[in-house]
Parts: C-alpha cells; sequence; structure tokens
C-alpha cells in the first residue's frame, strides 16, 4: 500500500511540474478593406459564449462606418430560421486596433468593456466568408455572406483552424452546413 501511495505522489508531482504547453500567438489575416467587410453576415458556427442566445435559429452580424470613422456593429438573433422573429438584437461599435492591418479591431456593446475582434481567416477575393476569434482563442465565429456553406469549404476552415490551434472540437454548427 505505502508503495502504491509513494508512486503516486511521484507520478504527481511528476503531472504538477510539467509547463503548460503554450500556443503561438494567434495570427491574422494580412489585410482587410472595411469598406469590402462591411454588409450583412450569417454566423454558421461559433464557440457558445454567455453573452449569445443557444437556441437562436438564425444569427446575423452587420456592420457599416460610421461617418467619425468607427463600424457600426449589430448583431441579431432569431427566434426562426427565416429570419422575421428577433430573439435579441443588439448594437455596438467597433474600432480599428490594427491600422496597418485592419484585421484587429476592439469591439464594445457595453460601455467601457471592449472585446478583441480578430479576423483570422477571410475569403481575400470577394470577402464571402471570414473566421473570427481573439487572441486567447476563447471566442470565435465562422460567418458567411449567404445563410448556407458549402461543406467543403466548411471542412477546409476547419483543417485551416487547427492549423492555428483553434480547437474546432467546441464549434457548434448554427447556420447551414450542405
Amino acid at each position: 500500500m505505502r508503495i502504491i501511495l509513494l508512486l503516486s505522489i511521484l507520478l504527481l508531482s511528476l503531472v504538477v511540474q510539467l509547463p503548460a504547453r503554450k500556443l503561438p500567438p494567434l495570427t491574422t489575416v494580412d489585410k482587410v478593406d472595411l469598406h469590402r467587410y462591411t454588409g450583412l453576415w450569417y454566423q454558421i458556427a461559433y464557440f457558445p459564449n454567455s453573452f449569445q442566445p443557444k437556441n437562436a435559429k438564425l444569427t446575423t452580424a452587420e456592420y457599416g462606418i460610421h461617418p467619425q470613422g468607427y463600424i457600426i456593429v449589430r448583431n441579431t438573433a432569431y427566434k426562426d430560421s427565416e429570419g422575421r422573429e428577433i430573439d435579441k438584437d443588439v448594437f455596438g461599435k467597433a474600432f480599428v486596433a490594427d491600422k496597418v492591418t485592419n484585421s484587429r479591431l476592439k469591439v464594445q456593446f457595453f460601455w467601457p468593456f471592449k472585446g478583441n475582434y480578430w479576423i483570422t481567416l477571410l475569403d481575400k477575393e470577394s470577402y464571402q466568408w471570414s473566421v473570427v476569434s481573439d487572441p486567447s482563442r476563447k471566442y470565435l465565429w465562422i460567418l458567411s455572406r449567404k445563410p448556407v456553406m458549402e461543406k467543403d469549404l466548411y471542412q477546409s476552415l476547419l483543417t485551416q483552424m487547427e492549423a492555428k490551434y483553434i480547437d474546432t472540437k467546441r464549434i457548434v454548427v448554427t447556420g447551414k452546413v450542405q
């Protein structure tokens, strides 16, 4: 019995001393044209969080540029998949945090709190899809200009996210992947 106890203590001390695996910094896209990025986006998938309704049948994000230079944000969760009955509608502002690339934003829905909105993947040719996260990889959204995303594209995005050490097992699909 003592041997088992000693071995358990020894094993536990080895496990406790192992350094935590440090992930490389999350990278963002090289450049975002904010005028092309504005408009309506459909949430295809996300990491569940405390501030979004969990049972929404459709979720959208709409961005526009305010004359004063910041980005107007409207996030809407709908009770129905057609987008007729609003469950939750939230308005906010986004501010460019990296003026060289425009790929890192700070989003504010409630003053004085701001969250990171990092565009980590983007369809650079036609701005038809985007993947947004934050430096800690705690939050994630897969966005599309259409409410449906092709299955091959979705799988490709998952592969690219895994290469960025994003835990794709946490993703919940909320839109349509076909």
